[in-house]
C-alpha cells in the first residue's frame, strides 16, 4: 500500500469567514468550490474545508464540538518566517494559541487557530527540508 494521504477535510460552520482565512491569511487559491465546501490543491494532496453539517451528512456521524487533538502544520523556510505568517492568520479571522518560541527540540514554532478552532502549527525546523514544490522532507 503506497505511504499518502489523498485528502484533508476539515469541517467549518462559515463558509466566507473559513474562505477568507485561507485565501487570505496563507495566501491559497481555491481550486474549486460551491456552497458547501472549497477545495485547495496542495503539495501531493487536497485541502477540504467542508460545511461541518454536510460533512457530519457525508459521514453519517456528528463530528463533534471543540478543540481536539490535533494539528496541521505549515512549515517555513526560515524562522523569521513563523511570526509575521501567524500575524497574517490572526488579521484574516485566526486566533493565537501559542506564541512563537523555540522548543527544546530546535527550531521555531507557534500555533495558530483558523476560525472554527482548527489548530494550525507554523513552524520553521532547520532538519526539514522544504523543496522549491513544498515538500517537506524529515529529517533529525
Amino acid at each position: 500500500m503506497q505511504q499518502q494521504i489523498s485528502a484533508i477535510t476539515l469541517g467549518i460552520s462559515d463558509m466566507a469567514r473559513s474562505r477568507k482565512f485561507y485565501s487570505d491569511g496563507f495566501g491559497w487559491t481555491p481550486i474549486f468550490e460551491n456552497e458547501e465546501i472549497i477545495f485547495y490543491q496542495m503539495n501531493g494532496f487536497v485541502l477540504g474545508t467542508f460545511k461541518r453539517s454536510s460533512l457530519e451528512d457525508d459521514m453519517t456521524r456528528m463530528a463533534g464540538t471543540g478543540a481536539a487533538a490535533v494539528s496541521v502544520s505549515h512549515n517555513v523556510s526560515s524562522s523569521d518566517e513563523v511570526v509575521p505568517l501567524m500575524d497574517r492568520l490572526i488579521a484574516a479571522g485566526g486566533r493565537m494559541i501559542r506564541k512563537a518560541d523555540a522548543p527544546v527540540h530546535g527550531g521555531f514554532r507557534g500555533y495558530v487557530a483558523d476560525p472554527d478552532g482548527h489548530a494550525w502549527e507554523i513552524a520553521f525546523n532547520p532538519s526539514w527540508a522544504i523543496s522549491d514544490q513544498g515538500y517537506v522532507t524529515f529529517g533529525v
